[in-house]
């Protein structure tokens, strides 16, 4: 009796089981395509992206090896192109092979391409903080009090790994501008920081003690 009922239910379960596949089998259909489509489509964008990374590497690198007195003008221009393609790796090295070997001398030209990177490409954080910090660095000879502290507002007050190198930076623009209250404020805030960097926190130290401390 209880194996006939066992039989009895199997073939409800089983007919159940038929009838929902039935009933549903559009749904299921459909949603058996989308899901082929959407992997099929993940595949292919990840294939692009891999083949577009390595066009702009192997290009960036051509760029850089190739690069000569003579070729200045087309290297700059090639290396804009990369900037404005808005790539991760890429657009930074560009501009920082820009700056190093002095190819753009028009300092609004070099800001709007850091603005490029800074608000319009998709970076890991640090490396945004990074970046801001090489602006700043870039302007700091020639800048406003008012136009570095706004540079660097953002990373003075975040947890960033790049803090400590900001705040050095402003110290030292104080210091050399001979306003060594703020100076020594800013070094102060070095020295109280948990995680400021080693060296940075030395170079503090080295300055309140030798030339800040009266």
């Amino acid at each position: 009796m209880d194996e006939d009922l066992s039989i009895i239910n199997a073939n409800t379960r089983n007919e159940k089981i038929k009838n929902f596949f039935v009933k549903n089998k559009n749904k299921i259909i459909s949603s058996i395509i989308i899901l082929i489509i959407i992997i099929i489509s993940v595949f292919i964008y990840d294939k692009y992206s891999t083949n577009k990374k390595k066009e702009i590497s192997d290009k960036f690198n051509s760029i850089t090896i190739d690069y000569s007195e003579k070729t200045k003008n087309k290297t700059v221009n090639s290396l804009v192109e990369i900037i404005n393609k808005k790539d991760p790796t890429y657009s930074p090295l560009s501009l920082y092979f820009i700056i190093d070997n002095n190819l753009v001398s028009d300092k609004s030209k070099i800001n709007r391409l850091f603005d490029i990177l800074i608000k319009e490409t998709s970076l890991d954080s640090e490396i945004k903080n990074l970046i801001i910090y090489k602006k700043a660095l870039y302007n700091a000879d020639g800048a406003q009090e008012s136009d570095l502290l706004k540079m660097l507002n953002t990373l003075m007050n975040s947890n960033s790994v790049w803090k400590s190198h900001s705040l050095y930076l402003m110290a030292e623009y104080f210091y050399a501008n001979n306003q060594k209250q703020k100076a020594k404020e800013f070094f102060n805030q070095i020295i109280s920081l948990e995680n400021s960097n080693p060296d940075i926190r030395l170079q503090a130290e080295k300055r309140l003690n030798r030339d800040l401390s009266e």
